[in-house]
Protein backbone atom coordinates (compact mmCIF):
# COMPACT_ATOMS: atom_id res chain seq x y z
CA UNK A 1 0.00 0.00 0.00
CA UNK A 2 1.29 3.17 -1.08
CA UNK A 3 0.73 6.31 1.25
CA UNK A 4 0.56 9.75 -0.84
CA UNK A 5 2.44 11.49 2.22
CA UNK A 6 5.77 12.99 1.59
CA UNK A 7 6.62 11.97 5.25
CA UNK A 8 5.42 8.70 4.97
CA UNK A 9 8.69 6.39 5.17
CA UNK A 10 8.28 3.42 2.92
CA UNK A 11 11.24 1.67 4.11
CA UNK A 12 10.72 1.64 8.11
CA UNK A 13 7.33 -0.04 7.04
CA UNK A 14 8.38 -3.03 4.76
CA UNK A 15 8.28 -0.73 1.38
CA UNK A 16 10.69 -0.60 -1.12
CA UNK A 17 14.35 -0.68 -0.87
CA UNK A 18 16.64 1.80 -1.74
CA UNK A 19 17.18 2.37 -5.18
CA UNK A 20 14.00 0.74 -6.61
CA UNK A 21 10.23 1.79 -7.08
CA UNK A 22 8.05 2.39 -4.83
CA UNK A 23 5.16 -0.64 -4.59
CA UNK A 24 2.27 0.04 -6.95
CA UNK A 25 -1.12 1.44 -4.82
CA UNK A 26 -4.69 2.14 -5.82
CA UNK A 27 -4.77 5.77 -7.63
CA UNK A 28 -6.74 8.12 -5.43
CA UNK A 29 -9.23 9.67 -7.08
CA UNK A 30 -9.53 13.35 -7.51
CA UNK A 31 -13.05 13.70 -5.59
CA UNK A 32 -11.49 12.10 -2.43
CA UNK A 33 -10.19 14.56 -1.45
CA UNK A 34 -12.07 17.22 0.94
CA UNK A 35 -12.49 21.47 0.24
CA UNK A 36 -11.21 22.61 -3.42
CA UNK A 37 -8.17 20.98 -5.19
CA UNK A 38 -5.55 24.00 -5.60
CA UNK A 39 -2.18 22.80 -6.93
CA UNK A 40 -0.07 26.64 -7.00
CA UNK A 41 2.58 26.55 -4.14
CA UNK A 42 1.97 30.00 -3.13
CA UNK A 43 -1.78 28.72 -1.67
CA UNK A 44 0.09 25.27 -0.47
CA UNK A 45 1.98 27.50 1.59
CA UNK A 46 -1.15 29.42 3.10
CA UNK A 47 -3.26 26.52 3.47
CA UNK A 48 -0.27 24.49 5.33
CA UNK A 49 0.57 27.97 7.68
CA UNK A 50 -2.77 28.15 8.80
CA UNK A 51 -3.22 24.62 10.02
CA UNK A 52 -3.31 23.89 13.16
CA UNK A 53 -1.14 20.69 13.27
CA UNK A 54 1.45 23.07 11.68
CA UNK A 55 1.18 25.45 14.54
CA UNK A 56 1.90 22.71 17.00
CA UNK A 57 4.93 21.28 15.41
CA UNK A 58 6.27 25.17 15.02
CA UNK A 59 5.43 25.46 18.66
CA UNK A 60 7.45 22.10 19.60
CA UNK A 61 10.18 23.11 16.93
CA UNK A 62 11.02 26.55 18.96
CA UNK A 63 11.28 24.68 22.39
CA UNK A 64 13.63 22.24 20.72
CA UNK A 65 16.00 24.98 19.00
CA UNK A 66 16.17 26.75 22.43
CA UNK A 67 17.78 23.57 23.53
CA UNK A 68 20.34 23.06 20.74
CA UNK A 69 21.21 26.27 20.51
CA UNK A 70 21.80 27.04 24.26
CA UNK A 71 23.97 23.78 24.45
CA UNK A 72 25.54 24.39 20.99
CA UNK A 73 26.52 28.01 22.03
CA UNK A 74 27.34 27.27 25.65
CA UNK A 75 29.76 24.03 24.34
CA UNK A 76 31.40 26.52 21.55
CA UNK A 77 32.45 29.54 24.34
CA UNK A 78 33.57 26.69 26.73
CA UNK A 79 35.63 25.14 24.27
CA UNK A 80 37.50 29.00 22.83
CA UNK A 81 38.27 29.30 26.84
CA UNK A 82 39.48 25.68 27.16
CA UNK A 83 43.34 24.91 27.57
CA UNK A 84 42.36 22.97 23.97
CA UNK A 85 42.79 26.31 22.39
CA UNK A 86 45.51 28.14 23.97
CA UNK A 87 47.84 27.86 27.12
CA UNK A 88 48.53 24.36 26.83
CA UNK A 89 51.41 22.38 25.15
CA UNK A 90 49.36 20.75 22.63
CA UNK A 91 46.89 23.49 22.53
CA UNK A 92 45.28 24.88 19.01
CA UNK A 93 47.94 28.59 20.19
CA UNK A 94 50.26 26.41 22.34
CA UNK A 95 52.31 30.81 22.92
CA UNK A 96 48.98 32.62 24.10
CA UNK A 97 47.43 31.44 27.44
CA UNK A 98 43.63 32.74 27.54
CA UNK A 99 41.71 30.01 28.74
CA UNK A 100 39.76 30.74 31.63
CA UNK A 101 37.71 27.95 31.55
CA UNK A 102 40.18 24.54 33.25
CA UNK A 103 37.95 21.69 31.66
CA UNK A 104 39.32 20.27 28.16
CA UNK A 105 35.62 18.46 27.53
CA UNK A 106 32.75 21.67 28.06
CA UNK A 107 29.82 18.36 28.19
CA UNK A 108 30.03 18.50 31.88
CA UNK A 109 28.79 22.31 31.80
CA UNK A 110 27.20 22.80 28.69
CA UNK A 111 25.05 19.29 28.58
CA UNK A 112 23.19 20.85 32.02
CA UNK A 113 22.86 24.32 30.18
CA UNK A 114 21.17 23.03 27.08
CA UNK A 115 19.13 21.05 29.23
CA UNK A 116 18.22 24.58 31.13
CA UNK A 117 17.97 26.19 27.83
CA UNK A 118 15.18 23.24 26.59
CA UNK A 119 13.09 24.29 30.16
CA UNK A 120 13.71 28.53 29.45
CA UNK A 121 11.80 27.54 25.90
CA UNK A 122 9.40 25.72 26.93
CA UNK A 123 8.57 28.22 30.21
CA UNK A 124 8.97 30.75 27.80
CA UNK A 125 6.23 28.82 25.54
CA UNK A 126 2.75 30.54 24.44
CA UNK A 127 1.33 27.30 24.47
CA UNK A 128 -0.73 26.45 27.08
CA UNK A 129 -0.68 23.53 29.25
CA UNK A 130 -3.63 20.60 27.74
CA UNK A 131 -4.32 18.50 30.47
CA UNK A 132 -6.18 15.84 27.94
CA UNK A 133 -3.21 15.87 25.92
CA UNK A 134 -1.18 15.34 29.35
CA UNK A 135 -3.55 12.81 30.36
CA UNK A 136 -3.51 10.50 26.95
CA UNK A 137 0.66 10.85 26.70
CA UNK A 138 0.88 9.33 30.33
CA UNK A 139 -1.48 6.19 29.44
CA UNK A 140 0.04 5.72 26.21
CA UNK A 141 3.55 5.75 28.26
CA UNK A 142 2.83 3.75 30.49
CA UNK A 143 0.43 1.11 28.91
CA UNK A 144 2.18 1.51 25.19
CA UNK A 145 -0.87 1.81 23.70
CA UNK A 146 -0.84 3.11 20.50
CA UNK A 147 2.68 1.52 20.07
CA UNK A 148 1.96 -0.61 17.09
Amino acid sequence: MRIDDPWYDSLSTGGSRLGCAPPPGPARPQGDRTGPVRTGTREAYLTVGRSAAFHEVRGRYRRFVWAVYGGLLSSMVLVALSPVVSGAPRALFPGVDFACFPLENPGVVSIPVGFLCGWLGTVRSRERPDEGRYAETEVRSLTGAGAV
